[in-house]
Formats: C-alpha cells, structure tokens, sequence
C-alpha cells in the first residue's frame, strides 16, 4: 500500500477527526431517515401512524441484521489484508462479499414478505394500526437489496479513504427523503406507504453511487472478479457477530418495549417509545459513526502491529466520546420539550409520556458512547467473540434483565429507566474487558 494516504500520517486528534467527522455526520444523517419518517407520519397521519413504524422496526432490523455483520466483520478483514499489503486478494473479497450481501438481500425480502401477515395478526393492534404495519413494512422490502449495499458500501467508502463521498451520500439520500416524504404524503396522499417508498430511495443513493465507484479501478478498493474463500465468509460473520447480535436483539428489545408499553398504557405509549427511541437514535449516531470512523485505522494498525499508533488511537478515541457523552446529556435534557412538541402536540397523552420518558433514559447518554466504541474496537481488532459478549450483554441480556424487573417494582418509570440501568451494567463489563485485553492488542 503506498505511504501517502491517511493511515501513514501521526495520530493526532485533527487527523482522527478529518477522518471520523464525516463519518459521524454520515450516520447522523442515516438516524434522520427514521426521524423523518416519524415527523412527517406523526404531523400527516397521526400517533397511530408513528405507532406503526416502531412496531415494524423489529422486523426491518431482522432483516438488515446479515447484511450488518457482513458489512462490519468484511470491513475489519479486508482492512487487515491491507495493512499486511494483500492488497489484490483483499479486493476479491470485498467483491465475493458484496455479492453475498445481495444473495442475502433477495432472500430477506422473500421471507419478510411470507411472514408479516402472521406477525402482526398476533399482536392484537386496533385494526388501523395492524393496517398501517403492513402498508408500510410491504413498501419498504421492495428496497431490501438497495439498504443492504447502503450499509456494505457506507463502510467501505470509509475504509477507501473516501468518507467525505459517503457523507455527501447520505446527505443527499436524507435531502431526498426528506423531499419525497412531504411529496408523496402531503401531495400526492399516498399515506404511511409514501414513508417507506421516500425512506427506501433514500437509502438507495449510496447503494447507486457505490456501484459505480466500486466499478473503477484507481479506487483502494473496487471490484475485480472473486474468489470463493469460505474461510473469509467465517472471518466475516465471526468479526462481525457483535452488530448481527446488536441487530437481532436490539429488535428483540423493541418488540419488548411495545409490549411493555400496551400492557401499561397502551398504543398512546408505543408512540411515546417511539419518539425517545429517536432520540436515543440520534445521540448514538454519533457515537456508531465516531466508532465507524475509526475502524479501518485500528484495522490498518493492527495488521501493521503498529502499537504505538494504536494505543494512542484508542486514547485520544475516550477522550472525545467522554465530550460527545456530557454534551449530548446537557443537550438532551435542555430540548427535552422542544423535541417532543416536533412529535406530539402538548394536548396530546402522547406528550407528557413522552417528556417523561425522555428526562429519565438521558441517563443513558452517559454510557452508551464508550460501549459502542468498545465493541466496535475490538471487531476492528478481529475479535469478534469479545465484540459480540459485550453487544449481546448489553443489548440483550442487561436489557431483557432490567425490562422485566424494573417495571414491576416502578411502573411505567421503570420501563424508562430500563435503558438506562442496562446501559451501566455494560459499561462495568466493557471496562472489565477492556483492562484484560490490554497487554494482548497493547493499546
């Protein structure tokens, strides 16, 4: 690999940023998808609408789980090919991935379509929110292979040196969104269908825009015919397990939630989880795409056993997550009753849970910054186990602890503050991890 791009410069904290504040602003834009839709649905349609989307959130991040481990896992084992300078065999796999990622696009969609008739069947929703679940789920699967290349391509846009054409993606995917939501609901009435469609081309820019650089050969990496190696296919899926499980459980947990919430107050407050889970979206955005950012440099690293570019990379990683966390506190509890009102008008039940809800899971914002960037560190360090230990204890089992016994004990309050307690637990966890694995990585 030649000596003249990113990874060769000093680790410093201006270096680190122009290399990560395109990323972070990146995801910032991708949790604006969901906003959008949540704003326009809620405003046009009405609480019911926005319950709708949540209750189907499960079911898309079931079916972009696969899609997200190969994404991440890949990049940590196409990354490390670099640094070692196996630099043609790195991009026949990053090809034989993309070509998986569709394979498993197609299939998804297929069985997304098969089941979600039986799923919401089951829930016992009023008819016009089982109703609204299935309109929207069915327009947004059309556009399963195009978010799966989104999330391949976003990565390995990163790791190509190419952050900032990521970031214009997703801007202009988010512009776009934005556009056609208002078009396609105000306009021309196509209701909560108009969400999925405007969502889905969204996401589909960067699918398109990848296609075409991926296609040219001055690129670090780009297509060239594949090779079939199984073992990168494991490498893959084994790095890259963490976010799979974060994907899978974190559906898990939403479904949860919902339950939790009809059992206790109802639709009212699945609209109500809905809108703190935007806000809690938001905040780790910044965190997911600090962690994104940073990855193929701790890749890069560690293939090139550069210890001392590593450790300082990791050091000066905790300082500017500590800034991100306390701001994004201060911010959260300030906005609280501006950023509901966005959602929900004060009249509405919807609101006060809301407000509620939001004061308490900022706790939240604390913590969840340095276990994200914990599990990412140690996927773009190839190990995957560790990663996936600390991405299913904290979004499952922390989480599945806390939500069933809190709200016994406090009520609607404990489902609030059941993010929150699960988030410390992790933190405890990923402190303990990330001192015994110090002397192995030497960060």
């Amino acid at each position: 690999m030649e000596n003249n791009n990113v990874y060769a410069k000093p680790v410093t904290l201006k270096n680190i940023l122009k290399f990560a504040v395109p990323t972070i602003a990146m995801t910032v834009f991708m949790s604006f998808y969901t906003m959008v839709d949540g704003l326009f649905v809620s405003n046009l349609i009405g609480t019911s609408a926005l319950s709708a989307i949540n209750l189907t959130a499960p079911i898309i991040q079931l079916v972009t789980a696969i899609s997200t481990m190969l994404a991440t896992g890949g990049s940590a084992v196409i990354m490390k090919k670099m640094g070692e300078h196996r630099t043609d065999e790195a991009r026949e796999d990053f090809t034989f991935l993309i070509l998986v990622n569709v394979l498993v696009g197609i299939v998804m969609c297929a069985a997304g379509y098969l089941a979600m008739d039986h799923i919401f069947a089951g829930m016992n929703l009023s008819a016009d929110v089982e109703g609204y679940c299935v309109e929207y789920l069915s327009r947004y699967l059309i556009f399963t292979v195009p978010i799966l290349l989104m999330n391949n391509f976003t990565l390995y846009m990163i790791a190509s040196e190419k952050a900032d054409l990521s970031l214009i993606c997703s801007v202009a995917g988010g512009v776009l969104n934005m556009v056609l939501d208002y078009v396609f609901i105000a306009w021309f009435g196509m209701g909560i269908s108009g969400a999925a469609v405007a969502t889905g081309l969204g996401y589909s820019v960067t699918a398109v825009v990848g296609l075409f650089v991926f296609s040219q050969k001055k690129n670090l990496l780009h297509f060239r015919r594949p090779s079939f190696r199984f073992r990168v296919l494991v490498s893959a899926a084994t790095n890259g397990c963490s976010e799979m499980a974060t994907a899978l459980v974190t559906g898990i947990i939403t479904m949860m939630f919902n339950w939790t919430m009809l059992r206790y107050v109802g639709e009212d407050g699945v609209a109500a989880v809905t809108i703190i889970m935007y806000v809690l979206m938001f905040a780790s955005s910044l965190y997911t795409g600090y962690s994104y950012g940073v990855a193929p440099m701790l890749s890069f690293y560690y293939g090139e056993q550069n210890h001392e570019k590593l450790k300082k990379l990791v050091a000066v990683s905790l300082k500017v997550i500590a800034v991100i966390s306390v701001a994004t506190v201060a911010l959260s509890l300030m906005l609280t009753r501006p950023l509901v009102s966005v959602f929900a008008r004060p009249d509405n039940p919807v609101y006060d849970l809301a407000v509620t809800g939001n004061r308490i899971c900022t706790a939240a914002l604390l913590f969840i910054g340095f276990n994200i960037f914990a599990s990412g560190m140690f996927t773009a360090l190839s190990n995957g186990i560790v990663s996936a230990v600390l991405a299913f204890s904290r979004s499952f089992v922390f989480m599945l602890i806390t939500m069933i016994v809190l709200p016994l004990i406090l009520g609607v309050n404990g489902i609030w503050l059941a993010t929150p307690a699960a988030e410390l637990m992790a933190l405890a966890l990923s402190v303990f991890l990330f001192f015994k694995y110090r002397k192995r990585y030497q960060y």
